[in-house]
Formats: structure tokens, sequence, C-alpha cells
């Protein structure tokens, strides 16, 4: 790629990529204030404060010893050129030494134009006590306690670009190789008190209201105000990714999430967003400053995959659909699976490939191989394919009747009330009730069936039972299942855990290859925007010949795209 590449990042929820360990009142404010300070095992203060990214109020100069910045610089004191000055024993600077105790110096103006520097944090409680937590206190409500996450990715990425230090001991790591824009997708901090739009760091028009968390905002900490986004959220955050990933301005889009999550949303964008750029998940396994932290590293190997071209074919367009970008590897999304917080913690599922790249310890990128499932703008259930309604079922006053769903909007807009309901039945041994196969028993699926029948929307099961095989290990639930399906209620099976064989084909349910359950379920999502509902049978207990045709043909249509995506 000439030039620098232009970027978008989506900002997504839980993201502990954009969250920083608890501001702590530094050892050297507490002093200053007369607080207790922070001691270490032996009861003596902590030898150092941590040093946090803050701006500085105004210039200021400092005098930083001569070979200080490593303890062998003086053995080779030869290959170096003067200091700027000398300070003597009473701290005065000279640009000539004064005497041979002179301390040698090089002088340094900071400015607050440069960025941010590492500081202590200086900040105390209103009530004067020192912050020892995000809380005022342990288990603050909502108006005692701060935030770790950022409303947006500007700092994140600010900070890695900053402080972070390649292999070569250069910073700019972003900005050398890519201009970047910031959306609050899903966002995992929010302005409670609302934000002017002069001082917004993100793209966005006008003034940010008050912010509400669990509504504009998903964090998941402070540990006791955790929040997740519902259903309705995956609907704004296609949109959101969908129109920064086909306008035309970026060469590619980052979306950022909980470490955990990061996969789904990944297969999810994978399936429904039709665009030739390439999308890349980030997460972290360790907040943004902590010892170890993961997320700098990921974010700028997703910088340089975009900006390399090497996920482009002969024509330009993306080949490798959504990747994960963790640990230095490129994961196909469809593929990827966290499975430890640990370094080595993203694995390739499914036992026949997933990862599709990796970067070297000197930053060169290599792509081995590219995924032949269909993606992005190959995938046969994008948003450009949805239709703008389907057909759902649900339990009427004379039976199982249809009903409309409106799918997009007249923009093309994914609606938040399409978001299909989609169920994972985890089966295991042991799991009927009585001896027989008595299906009247097995009320939590009773209860499931019967509720997704009352909702009037698009609705569906995937059971993980036994590997690879997908089968329920109980023939009374299975016959519910059944029953589900007759119902017009699709039913996915997979096997449990991360199976690496294929699941069996039924002419009545959809064999989920060897995905994992949590991509099936988005699998079967994006289906049922597709296609809608089974056709229904008349008495589920009971389907006529015909009936039973058709739903082996719905299911068929179903079971190409399990087989292809």
């Amino acid at each position: 790629m000439v030039g620098k590449a232009r970027i978008a990042h989506l900002a997504g929820p839980t993201a502990t990529i954009q969250n920083t360990p608890p501001l702590v009142t530094s050892n050297k404010a507490r002093d200053k204030r007369g607080l207790p300070l922070m001691e270490g095992a032996d009861g003596t203060p902590l030898t150092f404060d941590a040093l946090r990214a803050q701006r500085l109020a105004a210039p200021a100069t400092i005098y930083v010893e001569q070979f200080s910045a490593h303890p062998l610089e003086s053995d080779s004191a030869e290959l170096y050129g003067p200091p700027d000055g000398y300070l003597d024993a009473n701290g005065d600077f000279h640009r000539e030494r004064q005497s041979d105790g002179d301390t040698p110096v090089y002088e340094i103006e900071l400015r607050p134009e440069d960025g941010l520097y590492p500081l202590p944090y200086m900040a105390v409680q209103a009530s004067g006590q020192a912050w020892e937590e995000e809380c005022t206190h342990p288990g603050a409500a909502e108006e005692g306690a701060r935030q770790g996450f950022f409303p947006d990715g500007s700092r994140s990425f600010e900070e890695i670009d900053r402080l972070s230090i390649d292999v070569d001991g250069r910073a700019s790591m972003i900005s050398s190789v890519a201009t970047v824009d910031f959306y609050r997708g899903v966002p995992p901090g929010g302005f409670k008190k609302g934000l002017p739009a002069h001082l917004r760091g993100d793209v966005g028009d006008g003034d940010i209201p008050p912010e509400i968390r669990g509504r504009d905002f998903y964090p998941y900490k402070p540990y006791h105000l955790p929040s997740s986004p519902p259903r309705p959220m995956l609907a704004k955050a296609t949109n959101d990714m969908q129109a920064l990933a086909s306008s035309g301005d970026y060469d590619g889009v980052i979306w950022t999430q909980g470490s955990p999550q990061v996969e789904e949303t990944a297969y999810w964008f994978n399936l429904l967003i039709d665009t030739t750029r390439p999308i890349c998940g980030n997460a972290a396994q360790r907040p943004q400053g902590q010892i170890s932290n993961d997320g700098p590293k990921n974010i700028v190997d997703s910088i340089n995959f975009i900006a390399s071209g090497i996920w482009a074919d002969a024509d330009g367009r993306n080949r490798c659909g959504t990747v994960v970008i963790q640990e230095q590897q490129f994961f196909a999304a469809r593929e990827v699976a966290k499975v430890d917080a640990r370094p080595g913690g993203y694995v390739a599922t499914g036992g026949h490939g997933g990862i599709i790249g990796q970067v070297s310890h000197t930053g060169r990128q290599t792509l081995t191989y590219v995924p032949i499932y269909k993606h992005t703008y190959l995938s046969e259930v994008n948003i450009s394919r949805l239709p703008d309604a389907v057909t759902a079922t649900r339990m009427g006053a004379g039976g199982i009747e249809t009903v409309e769903v409106a799918v997009k909007d007249a923009g093309g807009k994914l609606l938040a009330d399409a978001i299909p309901v989609v169920s994972i039945v985890k089966d295991g041994s042991y799991s009927g009730l009585e001896i027989g196969d008595d299906s009247s028993l097995e009320i939590d699926l009773i209860a499931s069936i019967d509720h997704k029948l009352s909702m009037g929307r698009l609705t569906g099961f995937v059971v993980e039972g036994l590997t690879p095989y997908g089968s329920n290990l109980s023939q009374a639930r299975h016959k519910l299942m059944l029953k589900a399906t007759f119902s017009g209620i699709p039913v996915a099976k997979v096997g449990r855990g991360t199976p690496e064989g294929f699941s069996d084909p039924h002419e009545f349910q959809i064999a989920a290859s060897n995905l994992t359950a949590t991509k099936a379920r988005l699998l079967l999502m994006a289906c049922l925007l597709r296609f809608g509902s089974l056709p229904a049978a008349k008495d589920p207990e009971n389907p006529t010949g015909d009936e039973l045709d058709a739903i082996r043909k719905a299911v068929a249509v179903y079971q190409e795209i399990f087989d292809t995506h």
C-alpha cells in the first residue's frame, strides 16, 4: 500500500483492550496530603509509584542524567557526543562543567502537545481519602463508581502509539502506518454526564447526551456493576460495521470487544457484512498498562495487516474474511475460540486449520492459507442478501400460524426486533428423567418451545450433543426437538466442546458441521434472517407426509448454508 492506510475503529462492549487498572492514589500524593502510605509485605512504603499516562498542563524543563537509560551506556562512553550541560552540587544547570563533581545531563523541554507522559497519579477523593480502587468504597452504588473503560478507541490507540516501543526502539507504531478514525459502536465506557461536541474523540455529530450503563455502554467493571449488551444491540453493531466497511472511505475496519466474546461477533460480521475490505477483531486478556498487557501488540498487528494488503486477491478483494488477530496469529473468524486467559489462550477450533497466518518477532506478516468457506461479500446470508421481511411461526388461538417479521428498514438497515432468539441446549449422559421416553417429563424443553411459539419472532435451537455427531442422548428430548422442527423452529446440532469431527446429517435437523455451539447459534440466526422459519405442521405431534416433505426441503436449504459458511 502506497502511503498511510485509512482505518476505522469501532468500539465494542466489555473490551479489556479499552480498559485500565484502577487509578490508585500514588504515595507521592499520599505523602503530600498526610495520608497513610501504601506498604509492602514488610510494612515499609512501596518502592515505586505506578506511573499512569497523563497530560502536562504547561511546558516543563527537566534534566536527565547522562547514561541512565541503560546500565551499559557508560561502557561505550567514547561513542557518545557531549551532554547538554551539567548540574552542580546545588542542582543548578550550567552549559559547561564547573567542577569534577558536576553531573552530566540532557536538557529536555516537555510540552503538552508532545502527548501523554507516565507520571504518578495525584488525585484523591472528594472526602480527602485516597483512591484505592474504582469505587469510593467496595461495593459502592453507581453514583460512587468511576469507570476504567474508555468511551471510544482514541485513548487506547494514543497510549499505544505514544508509549509502546517496537523491536527497533521506535514509537509511533500506529500513526506512522495509518490514519485512524474512531467510532462508538457498542462502547464499553460512557459519558454519564454527556459530552459537548467539541470535546469528542470519536467521529460523530453534535453533543453526546447523558448515557446510562447497560443502555448506552457496556463494561464488566466494577465487578458488581457489570453490563452485557442485549440481543437488539447486535443489530446496531451490524449496521455500524456495514456502514463503515462498505463506505469506500477506509482500507479496513478494526472491531474491539471483550476477549471471550470477540470470537462471536467476528463470525457474525463474517456472515452478515457485505464488504470486500478486511475486518479485524482484537481483544486483550489484560488491561491497558497492566504487566504483560497484550492489547497493544494485537492492535498494531491489525493495523499492519490492513496496511500490508496481504489479505487482497488479484482483484483487491478480501480473501480472508473477518479475522481475529491475537498473539501474533491470524485466526479465521469461523474457527477461533478463547480457551484460557493466558498466552496461548486462543486456539483454532474444528481440528482442520483456522490459523491462516502469523506475525514474526520482527513484525513480518505471513499468510499461509485462505478460508474456503463463504464470507463477507461472498456470504449467502450477508445483509445485502437479506429480504425486507420473512415469515415466522407462532401459536395462535387456532393452533400454529404464520406472522410476518420485518428484517430491514427502508434504508436497508437491520432491525433490532428482527434479531432471532436462538437457544443452546446442552445434552449429556443420563439426561432423561425416567426410564422410557416420556417427553412430557422434559419440562424445560417444553417450556422453551412454548415460549418461542408465543413470541411471534424468529426462533431456533442449537443442540450440543455427542461429539462429533451432535445427537441427543435422550430419546424423550430428541422427540421434543423434532416437535420444535415440526412447529417451524429450526434445530441445528453440534458436538459438545470444540468438536473436530462433523456432525451427522438428519432429514429434519441441521448438521452444524464442526462448528462450536456458539458459532452454530450465530449461523442459525443469520439463516433465520435470510429464510425465515421452517414450514410448520398443522399438528406438530402428527405431521402429514406432505408437511414432512416441505419441512425436509426447507431444512435442506438451511443445510446448504451450514455446509458452506
